[in-house]
């Protein structure tokens, strides 16, 4: 069963008319984790704002997005606002545009749950210092008292992560999680983010440059350029067996960057 199903999405600049996605149409099953691959600018990200209706008002957007059977294109903004978090969450690329500067993190905790569920502050503090140590992140109400600038970005990316637990999300977006970190950070969060599939059992898409960790994560792959899916399959066909040379190329770069690594670690 489908949880979500994107149809005919067309997204283009009404300043340019520049078109960003031709014609997108792919499937999200229950309980399924679908990666998307692709080089920067192939349009994975601007597609996963889409389905979240995030994108900047002069990129214009046609086709449908149905989630859970209702067309998320035809709902109002007001409704919309009801499902980002608590139904769709979004985890983003840079942790430190997910939150407000001007405000320590525990103040955006508290905001976003209240809205979702209108629990007590003792609640929602107690939940949070639940979440954030499982993704292992020590002294919780100490960084809850934190500015976001005060927080790595790797602590940031956990913190959504652990946000994500407490909402309980049908389907979590993690739009290119881990690019903006160092190594041992990217292994970490990576390591949470399947964690949290492994418990909670919902729905994910993942964007990411890393296919290392789309290996491990995805169930089916999307393979995007220049605006187009070039290619999609199962995750073990697109690693194993790919037909389109785009693929290959970013299959063999991946497989060549491995060798060189164990080479130099004197494992070959």
């Amino acid at each position: 069963m489908n949880i979500l199903e994107v149809a005919n999405l067309k997204l283009w600049d009404s300043v340019t008319g520049k078109v960003l996605i031709a014609n997108h149409s792919f499937q999200l099953k229950q309980g399924s984790c679908l990666a998307m691959v692709g080089e920067s600018g192939s349009g994975k990200s601007v597609t996963c704002r889409a389905i979240m209706r995030l994108n900047k008002a002069w990129i214009r957007q046609s086709g449908d997005i149905v989630f859970k059977g209702e067309n998320l294109t035809l709902l109002p903004e007001r409704e919309m606002r009801k499902k980002r978090g608590k139904q769709l969450c979004m985890i983003v690329q840079n942790g430190m545009s997910a939150f407000d500067p001007s405000c320590v993190i525990g103040v955006h905790l508290r905001e976003t749950l209240v809205e979702h569920f209108g629990w007590s502050k003792n609640d929602i503090e107690a939940r949070m210092k639940q979440a954030m140590e499982s993704v292992m992140l020590k002294n919780p109400m100490e960084l809850m008292n934190k500015y976001p600038h005060q927080l790595s970005g790797g602590m940031l990316q956990r913190v959504m992560i652990a946000l994500a637990i407490v909402l309980e999300p049908d389907v979590i977006i993690a739009d290119e999680p881990t690019t903006a970190l160092d190594t041992i950070s990217q292994f970490e969060v990576a390591e949470q983010l399947i964690r949290l599939r492994e418990r909670m059992g919902c729905s994910m898409i993942f964007v990411s440059h890393d296919l290392g960790v789309v290996q491990k994560m995805a169930d089916e792959v999307l393979v995007m350029k220049d605006g187009e899916i070039v290619e999609r399959g199962a995750t073990q066909t697109i690693f194993s067996d790919a037909r389109h040379e785009y693929t290959q190329h970013l299959v063999s770069a991946r497989l060549a960057l491995n060798h060189h690594f164990k080479r130099i670690m004197g494992r070959s």
